[in-house]
């Protein structure tokens, strides 16, 4: 009678499981501290009317620790007025800049993008930060409608201007019209020991073009020629050369909005992975320094019903804890979701995984992998806001089950999310150093703020966040592969923060880590090849670890 107490008791107390997981989840709230932040920053898109696709594709949001305090800081793009695109009335817009917001570690922010020198009255879409010349300090490249701004990090809590003598502004115009940068991915494609720079343009916007399909609304994406993005690579002398065709990267018409560099077949170099709008999406195998694009034949030019709709960016992680990394693409019609298989190949599962259904029609734009409640699985945000008019959407919060299923928890989450919004960039970092991951979103709506988001009590879970540095600082560690390995659980991540639209998150790797303290081992497959591990390793702190150097922060 007592042995079948005892299995009776243990039966339940297994089935009780989920349900504990799931009210510990339940407890993890976001709330939105923007004011108390003093993060005061407003975005325009040039005057009052949404009436053209550049006033609605909106900006981007980058983190990054430009003072190197240990404290992630943010940068905010904006728009402006455009004569000859923007509305008259727009004038009282001309000359709003982008913003960068110091953290001061007590929760609140300051303002000191005048200060800083990086407070660029171009239309910005996105920003990169690199620390192009290992100096210790993060550099910032500035991508625009117009020409780009390169920002080099003076140390002292300045910035200088150096675009010109690195040849980095780009052209003019492309295809025809100006040249409108989205994005920027960062890494030694050549080996070389030199960084290099691969910027993703948009489209040839013709502000005069009237749509012949919807003749009261902003001509769609498809209407308009494409323009091509561009492989920048730096020189012995440090100025970079556009390498583009030689490497079989140049398509001139494509429409690119979201570049991420991983090595998705796990030979040792890394590919791109390129988003495209209303076009196929590129997938560009890395063979020996040149690049073949392989999307349709790994399963990633379209979703699963055939469809190249408005792809947003691939966001890149293992959902399914099976080792091999995934993507996700938000898009405008309800995202993809690909499985790696292993072999080169991956497979749409957006309907069984769940995500088909929240995401359908809610026009996802910024949307990360991230693990929101420290349970040892990545979870999925989306900012969501109809493209072609301005139609209020309600942002996702989908929680994992562990095995690549997906289901909406947002509104049992926080308030923002039972509130429609126009939402575009989107970022997730941990800014108060407390060990779990906090949002920020830019939108376009009327309301037109940024909205931070802290996470209140995703470290009820253990957890732990890793820094990398390769022989040139934290560039030469980007596109790493991290293992992580508990008692009776490995995650593997890529060290890439540039997963997002138009966005950076910070550059911190976060790995939560439920109810285990103690990590048994860290495996870092660093982008050359080289393999280090490190046995028995502590949680819930932050640490640095630099290549041959091994653990250097505490």
């Amino acid at each position: 009678m007592i042995v079948k107490f005892r299995i009776l008791f243990y039966f339940l107390f297994l089935m009780s499981i989920p349900i504990l997981l799931s009210a510990q989840n339940k407890n993890v709230m976001f709330t939105d501290i923007t004011n108390k932040a003093g993060i005061d920053f407003k975005y325009t898109f040039g005057d009052y009317s949404y009436v053209n696709i550049l006033e609605s594709s909106g900006s981007g949001i980058t983190v990054f620790d430009y003072n190197n305090d240990g404290l992630m800081d943010l940068y905010l793009m904006n728009g402006t007025y455009l004569e000859g695109i923007s509305d008259p009335e727009g004038k009282v817009f001309k000359g709003t800049r982008n913003r960068l917001y110091k953290n001061n570690g007590n929760g609140t922010f300051s303002d000191v993008s005048e200060v800083a020198g990086v407070n660029d009255d171009s239309w910005s879409m996105a920003a990169g930060a690199i620390d192009l010349d290992n100096d210790g300090y993060q550099d910032l490249y500035v991508l625009n409608y117009g020409a780009n701004v390169f920002y080099h990090n003076n140390g002292n809590g300045t910035f200088s201007d150096i675009t010109s003598s690195l040849g980095l502004s780009g052209p003019d115009k492309l295809n025809g019209f100006t040249k409108w940068s989205i994005g920027v991915s960062f890494w030694d494609y050549n080996l070389d020991g030199r960084l290099d720079i691969m910027v993703g343009n948009f489209l040839a916007f013709d502000p005069d073009y009237v749509s012949t399909q919807t003749p009261g609304m902003m001509p769609h994406p498809s209407e308009y020629n494409g323009q091509a993005s561009m492989l920048y690579e730096q020189q012995h002398d440090g100025k970079f050369v556009d390498v583009t065709k030689d490497d079989g990267l140049f398509f001139p018409d494509s429409k690119c909005m979201g570049l991420t560099v991983f090595d998705y077949d796990d030979d040792g170099d890394l590919d791109i992975f390129q988003a495209n709008d209303h076009q196929m999406n590129f997938l560009f195998r890395n063979d020996d320094g040149v690049y073949k694009e392989v999307g349709v034949a790994s399963g990633v030019a379209a979703n699963s019903q055939g469809n190249p709709t408005g792809s947003m960016h691939g966001t890149v992680g293992d959902v399914d804890g099976d080792g091999l990394i995934d993507i996700l693409v938000a898009d405008l019609k309800y995202g993809a979701l690909y499985r790696n298989l292993g072999n080169g190949l991956f497979e749409d599962i957006t309907e069984s995984s769940g995500i088909a259904i929240p995401l359908a029609g809610k026009g996802s734009w910024g949307a990360s992998l991230f693990d929101f409640d420290n349970d040892g699985d990545l979870d999925i945000i989306a900012a969501n806001g109809t493209a072609e008019e301005l139609i209020l959407q309600y942002p996702l919060l989908l929680e994992n089950d562990g095995k690549g299923h997906f289901k909406n928890v947002g509104q049992e989450h926080g308030s923002y999310f039972s509130t429609k919004r126009s939402g575009r960039g989107l970022a997730v970092w941990d800014f108060d150093n407390d060990g779990d991951l906090d949002i920020i979103i830019s939108h376009v709506d009327l309301q037109a703020n940024a909205t931070l988001l802290r996470n209140d009590g995703g470290n009820t879970n253990h957890w732990f966040g890793l820094t990398l540095k390769g022989e040139n600082g934290l560039a030469s560690a980007i596109g790493a592969k991290i293992t992580v390995t508990t008692s009776g659980k490995k995650q593997v991540l890529v060290n890439q923060w540039t997963t997002g639209y138009l966005s950076n998150s910070e550059p911190r790797v976060h790995i939560g880590l439920g109810q285990q303290k103690l990590i048994s081992e860290i495996q870092i497959k660093w982008p050359d090849g080289k393999v280090e591990v490190y046995k028995d390793v502590e949680s819930d702190r932050y640490l640095t670890i630099v290549k041959d150097k091994g653990i250097v922060t505490k």
